[in-house]
């Protein structure tokens, strides 16, 4: 029997008390920040809001307004319900986050209210008119199970090792993802770069377009349409248009196009390999090569240093989003070798694509099974019956 299971059976048998938020943590919210303020007011303590990337963190000013051991959570937007705990650090929230201060100590530990409101604060959030929101009238009222203090102690000591060995091997996958594809752009750079081609503008060899303008009107059936959003998997895309709308297309996609994203991300490209019928986006450009160009070269091609950087030199830079006109793109020069060594670039770089991409599909769905076993132990061991006191 664990230390866990032994203080379980010890100090709650049967179960534990349940309180709402509000009975055991102080709640308040932070106050309007904006970026001129973050600006005029520089220094060294974290300002957090509602974003989760750097941990929340917004920007940094030369003052502070909290200092002390606590939990704040994302008020309003799309990340509406994160928690971060906090400990030890001088700090500000700005009013689109929450603050959780733990009243009694002696009965509640705070990293345990935190893993807990991980596991049950997405629950709460409402997204009405469209603009998610967990607003402290409603934080208030969220139950949270009260287990004995040791109890609690002891789970937060599984939890933080566990959460220290996750990431340690999150990291460690990652950087492996990171140098495989490292190592596959360089080979496709060697194998393109092999010899000396002749390079020629991309429009020598092929014709350029781009997808609709218009805003398409979305329908449950129809064509699937797909944007840049949709590169990396083009036919998995749950967007369609009607047929009719369809046929309004001059330029429909056939097997042998090769579509390459334009606004946003610019550069990267997908061939299309069936005649299943395809609408497409302005944001991305549709390539059809003649017949001393194939499609896979062009591929491969694209994705290689020497036409990145002249993409580089034609990319409208100060554009928001960032883009290329369809004409630059087809002012590009790419290397066309003989159709013989098109084919002999595309079976060593082929082989190689499907190697890295055994990798690279592997490394990821470790990744995620790693933080779904986190998730699952963690919400084993939080979770408590509730007993009426």
């Amino acid at each position: 029997m664990s230390k866990l299971e032994q203080l379980i059976q010890e100090l709650c048998p049967d179960g534990v008390e349940h309180k709402f938020v509000s009975d055991i943590c102080n709640i308040t919210r932070g106050r309007v920040m904006s970026k001129e303020y973050l600006r005029d007011n520089a220094g060294e303590y974290p300002v957090y809001s509602s974003q989760t990337a750097n941990n929340g963190i917004f920007g940094f000013i030369d003052n502070y307004d909290y200092d002390c051991e606590s939990i704040t959570w994302t008020t309003d937007g799309a990340n509406a319900g994160s928690v971060f705990y906090h400990f030890n650090e001088k700090f500000s929230i700005t009013n689109v986050c929450g603050l959780l201060r733990v009243i009694d100590h002696s009965t509640m530990n705070t990293r345990f209210l935190y893993y807990y409101l991980q596991i049950v604060a997405k629950d709460y959030v409402s997204s009405g008119m469209g603009n998610p929101k967990l607003m402290s009238n409603v934080m208030a009222r969220v139950k949270i199970p009260l287990p004995p203090l040791p109890v609690q102690q002891e789970i937060v000591r599984i939890l933080d090792s566990f959460t220290e060995l996750t990431a340690e091997l999150t990291a460690e996958l990652t950087a492996e993802l990171t140098a495989r594809r490292k190592q596959y752009e360089y080979y496709i750079d060697t194998v393109i770069n092999a010899n000396n081609y002749q390079h020629i503008p991309l429009n020598d060899v092929a014709k350029v377009y781009d997808g609709t303008h218009q805003t398409p009107n979305y329908t449950k059936s129809g064509v699937k349409f797909v944007s840049v959003e949709n590169i990396n998997d083009l036919y998995g895309t749950t967007k369609r248009i009607s047929e009719e709308d369809f046929l309004k297309y001059k330029i429909k996609p056939q097997p042998g196009d090769v579509f390459m994203t334009r606004i946003g991300d610019v550069g990267t490209p997908a061939v299309i390999t069936t005649n299943e019928q395809l609408a497409y986006y302005v944001s991305l450009a549709l390539i059809r090569p003649n017949k001393e160009l194939l499609p896979q070269y062009l591929y491969f091609y694209i994705k290689s240093a020497a036409f990145r950087k002249e993409l580089y030199k034609r990319i409208l830079h100060t554009a928001v989003p960032k883009k290329i006109n369809k004409e630059d793109i087809g002012k590009s020069r790419v290397a066309v070798p003989s159709i013989k060594e098109q084919q002999r670039v595309i079976v060593h770089l082929s082989r190689f694509e499907t190697l890295c991409n055994d990798i690279s599909s592997g490394l990821p769905a470790e990744i995620e099974a790693r933080q779904k076993q986190y998730e699952y132990y963690r919400d084993k061991l939080l979770s408590f019956k509730e007993v009426t006191v």
